[in-house]
């Protein structure tokens, strides 16, 4: 378990970092609950790779909740950017850290877990971040003898730069029936989510076959067994970017959540969206054909090819996972 940091005792910010987190920090809670009761110890892992812009705000977000019982594991796969030299700036507050090569984002995420010991946890991507007092808030609503195991509220999705913010509420149906809609409009945020550890042993681990909807297979996993307590507070913020996993790869994100849906029962649902998929293909693939069929792109073909790039971006759509081949994982 590590201590809460205050903000005079982290490393100073970047130059023209302020706010939330690099200048502002959460009120420091009392080493014990109004009840007299401990605090319910919060684990949190992030995975990391090559995600060096961003990883130091989401650290921060967490050093900074003033929390009193918590535990911060990162598991880095190995990453070749700055990842490391921010991690460790921050190592004397991390209760574990790791950096080697490892078969992509879940299996970082069970390793981290299974080094863990609180009795809630989370996963928080290192491209996204905690918002002040989220983890005051989960603890509030975490009541050992009540059968909800899951903690759900709602998030903000910001760009690269943390601006343009756009506020998901966590639905009101979360049941499993719900859920299968998923991809109609998600219904939460990830890094909105905390859940027991009590559940996670009963539903967990992530299964590691999957690259992009390993986090909707857990919750589809988790409402079939236990109930979700969920709040209007928002909690964290998710990042979306050009460089993001399900920005970069958005129809292999879309087949891997099919599969889930599919698995778990959702084939109608999936199959509405497949449909839906293979009809812009079509769309593309006819005007792409009128293009390439033209006498003039038969004339200038190589030029257009060696101009566009056409070989070296086809290799950059396809992602080189552990059991694909060599290259970038998460």
């Amino acid at each position: 378990m590590i201590m809460p940091a205050l903000l005079n005792q982290l490393p100073p910010p970047p130059p023209g970092k302020t706010g939330w987190p690099w200048t502002v920090e959460s009120t420091r809670l009392p080493q014990e609950q109004s009840s007299g009761q401990p605090w319910p110890k919060i684990s949190i892992v992030t995975p990391s790779f090559n995600q060096g812009a961003y990883l130091e705000e989401t650290i921060r977000s967490v050093l900074l909740q003033g929390y009193p019982s918590l535990e911060y594991i990162i598991i880095d796969g190995g990453s070749t950017d700055n990842s490391v030299e921010i991690i460790k700036k921050y190592e004397p507050w991390l209760t574990y850290w790791v950096s080697e090569p490892d078969s992509g984002q879940s299996f970082a995420i069970n390793r981290g877990f299974a080094a863990s010991r609180g009795v809630l946890l989370t996963w928080l991507n290192s491209d996204d971040y905690l918002l002040p007092d989220a983890l005051y808030i989960v603890a509030e609503l975490y009541q050992p003898h009540l059968h909800a195991s899951v903690f759900v509220g709602g998030g903000l999705l910001v760009n690269e730069y943390g601006g343009n913010p756009h506020c998901k509420v966590a639905a009101e149906d979360l049941s499993p029936e719900s859920l299968l809609t998923w991809l109609d409009d998600f219904h939460f945020i990830q890094p909105s989510c905390f859940f027991t550890r009590d559940v996670w042993n009963s539903c967990g681990p992530l299964d590691e076959t999957l690259h992009f909807a390993m986090d909707l297979d857990l919750w589809l996993k988790l409402s079939k067994c236990c109930g979700f307590t969920r709040t209007d507070a928002i909690l964290s913020c998710a990042r979306i970017h050009d460089s993001a996993k399900t920005t970069k790869f958005t129809n292999m994100s879309l087949i891997d959540s099919c599969l889930v849906l599919i698995k778990h029962g959702g084939a109608a649902q999936a199959r509405k969206h497949l449909d839906l998929m293979a009809a812009r293909l079509s769309w593309h693939e006819y005007y792409l054909g009128l293009a390439t069929g033209s006498p003039l792109y038969r004339l200038f073909r190589g030029l257009i090819r060696k101009v566009l790039r056409t070989d070296e971006k086809w290799c950059e759509m396809t992602p080189s996972w552990p059991d694909l081949g060599d290259g970038e994982k998460r």
